[in-house]
């Protein structure tokens, strides 16, 4: 799965095309390496601002209710 839809599907960005753009700018790594939004990897890094997010992916899916969306990764 392609890194902007898993953190759409993830719910770790609102919109896909706001996750794209987030890789474009060189705001999420994948294991301290800058990602395209094609890329995949399971330890994640997401740059908000001031503030660093890191994320293990747990689980991917195409689609996932709200409830459940917490299940696809765990901070680290």
């Amino acid at each position: 799965m392609r890194l902007d839809k898993y953190l759409k599907v993830s719910r770790l960005i609102k919109r896909r095309t706001v996750a794209n753009e987030a890789c474009d700018s060189g705001r999420v790594l994948i294991h301290d390496q800058q990602a395209k939004a094609s890329a995949k990897g399971d330890i994640i890094t997401i740059s908000f601002g001031n503030k660093e997010v890191k994320v293990e992916v747990l689980d991917v899916q195409e689609t996932v209710k709200k409830e459940e969306a917490k299940e696809l990764f765990r901070y680290v």
